[in-house]
C-alpha cells in the first residue's frame, strides 16, 4: 500500500534534492577544501534525513 508523504517528509525530500542538484552542478574541482567539506556535510545530513523517511514509510502499521 502506498500512502503520500507527510509536509515534513516531503520537504526533507525536495530539500535533499535540491542538494544534490546544487552538488551536481557545481565544478568541484575549482572548489576549496572547506567549501568541499561543508558540502559532504550537507550531503551527509540530507542522507540521513532521506534514509529516515524510508525508516518512516517502510515501518509496518502500528498494530
Amino acid at each position: 500500500m502506498h500512502h503520500p508523504l507527510t509536509p515534513t517528509q516531503q520537504t526533507a525530500i525536495d530539500f535533499a534534492r535540491r542538494d544534490l542538484t546544487e552538488a551536481r552542478a557545481a565544478d568541484l574541482a575549482s572548489i576549496d577544501d572547506a567549501r568541499l567539506i561543508l558540502l559532504v556535510e550537507r550531503l551527509r545530513g540530507r542522507l540521513d534525513d532521506v534514509l529516515r523517511v524510508v525508516d518512516e514509510v517502510a515501518a509496518p502499521p502500528p498494530p
